[in-house]
């Protein structure tokens, strides 16, 4: 029984932790201790004390406020910290290797790309060229302190395991990266999908091409990722029963036709008018009104979009009353590693205690 309450009274101050934080990093100006103590509902000493805290992990910094008029020396206002922590954005993709650092703002620090096709080689050559370039971009991402790190990956995974990916040729690839280097992992789409999320974008599906096709579905400015983590499949989806086959095995996938290649081959039209056809019964299932188009088709947007939108006003089922929105995705392939990066910093600014206690990584 002596421990119950210590441990309430920890939970409580690890809340209001992240409640002075939260309330630091969404303000679109710095706050004043006194601001946020009466955002917050806490005492002026607590919420001072709370700032004590993020102040001293480097979380939050003082910033000098505008003088008013009935002020007499400039009060002190806190800030999210830019460029002293970060974190580490990492993707596997069948055409490069990428990794970038942003700070607690959110902005890219440093961003390296490797280009390089992936198909066919060995897992174990990929993963320590990818360590290499992780531990490259972190140096040259100084003096940002590095705090987490996260992985993009186009396929299906489970706990540490690559299951499938089938544009890699991977089966049951253990996902390690070495010493002091474990990130979270994540399906590329998903991460894609996170960097799109605005202020005024909360709900969307993010359709991004390259050899492959990824889709990342967002409700409320949260991904969807289905009961185990594989939704989003949207490029094994058929379009064509006996169409040609795809890499997975089955007939008439999306990707035969509107992938990278197919589109290299084929042209845009045909690309643009499958994936409208998937994409329309994709919104129909879901109840969601807007196509954001990332990877790939970011680049090709203007050629894609008639096709699709000629697509999606002829099979969803209230284009008639709702017109569906396609709109184009601001940050393209990197997209993914980005949004990897930004998970870092969202799980610091969401469980700042966790960094303050364990180093986070």
């Amino acid at each position: 029984m002596t421990d119950a309450k210590p441990a309430r009274q920890r939970s409580l101050r690890d809340h209001n932790l992240a409640l002075a934080l939260g309330l630091v990093s969404t303000a679109s100006s710095p706050l004043s201790r006194a601001r946020i103590a009466a955002l917050s509902g806490l005492t002026r000493a607590t919420a001072s004390a709370l700032v004590e805290e993020l102040l001293e992990a480097g979380l939050v910094c003082e910033v000098a406020l505008p003088r008013t008029a009935r002020s007499g020396r400039p009060a002190t206002g806190i800030a999210l910290s830019a460029g002293g922590l970060g974190g580490l954005g990492l993707e596997i993709n069948v055409d490069y290797l990428a990794a970038t650092v942003v700070d607690l703002t959110g902005a890219v620090v440093e961003q390296v790309v490797a280009e390089g096709d992936q198909r066919g080689r060995d897992p174990v050559e990929v993963l320590a060229a990818l360590r290499s370039l992780a531990l490259a971009t972190q140096k040259a991402a100084r003096p940002v302190r590095v705090v987490g790190a996260a992985l993009a990956l186009p396929g299906l995974l489970r706990d540490r395991r690559l299951l499938l990916a089938p544009n890699l040729g991977w089966r049951d690839v253990d996902i390690r990266l070495g010493r002091g280097l474990e990130p979270a992992l994540d399906n590329e789409a998903n991460y894609a999908a996170l960097a799109e999320v605005t202020t005024v974008r909360q709900s969307f599906v993010h359709v991004s091409g390259e050899i492959g096709i990824g889709m990342g579905i967002v409700v409320a400015g949260n991904v969807y990722r289905g009961t185990r983590g594989w939704s989003g499949e949207i490029g094994h989806l058929t379009v064509e029963h006996d169409g040609p086959r795809c890499s997975c095995g089955a007939r008439g996938c999306l990707e035969v036709f509107a992938g990278q290649e197919a589109i290299a081959r084929h042209g845009a039209e045909r690309a643009g008018t499958a994936l409208g056809t998937a994409l329309a019964g994709v919104l129909n299932v879901l109840d969601l009104n807007t196509v954001v188009l990332g990877g790939c088709y970011a680049g090709m947007a203007s050629a894609l979009i008639p096709a699709i939108q000629h697509e999606l006003r002829d099979r969803v089922l209230w284009a008639g009353l709702e017109a569906p929105v396609v709109e184009v995705a601001v940050h393209g392939r990197s997209a993914a590693v980005l949004g990897a990066a930004r998970s870092v910093v969202t799980r610091v600014l969401s469980s700042p205690r966790d960094l303050i206690v364990t180093g986070f990584r």
